[in-house]
């Protein structure tokens, strides 16, 4: 099974969330604009051709889906990767929301 770290990097303006796969080169990225203290928008989701089927994509929607659970903010999800993972994930719908 492969190994996938996630970590969030974030400034006051927004912020990424990172993910790297044991073994293969590159990083996956989540990138988000904070909107409010209690809002973000996942704006753009990417991956190099070497995490391609990694599964390190949907590691990081899911890293941030539970960051919003545990620090109390809703998503607006303005990338066409997360909204297309949030309607496979309905029950993902307590930290999704459709805009401010």
């Amino acid at each position: 099974m492969t190994s996938i770290s996630v970590r969030k990097e974030t400034s006051l303006k927004g912020g990424r969330y990172v993910a790297k796969v044991d073994g293969a080169e590159g990083e996956a990225e989540l990138v988000f604009s904070i909107r409010s203290p209690v809002l973000i928008s996942a704006d753009h989701t990417g991956a190099p051709d070497s995490l391609r089927g990694t599964g390190a994509a949907g590691a990081l929607v899911e890293y941030m889906v539970n960051d919003a659970r545990s620090n109390g903010f809703k998503i607006i999800p303005l990338c066409p990767y997360v909204l297309a993972q949030y309607k496979r994930h309905p029950e993902w719908e307590d930290v999704m929301t459709p805009g401010p």
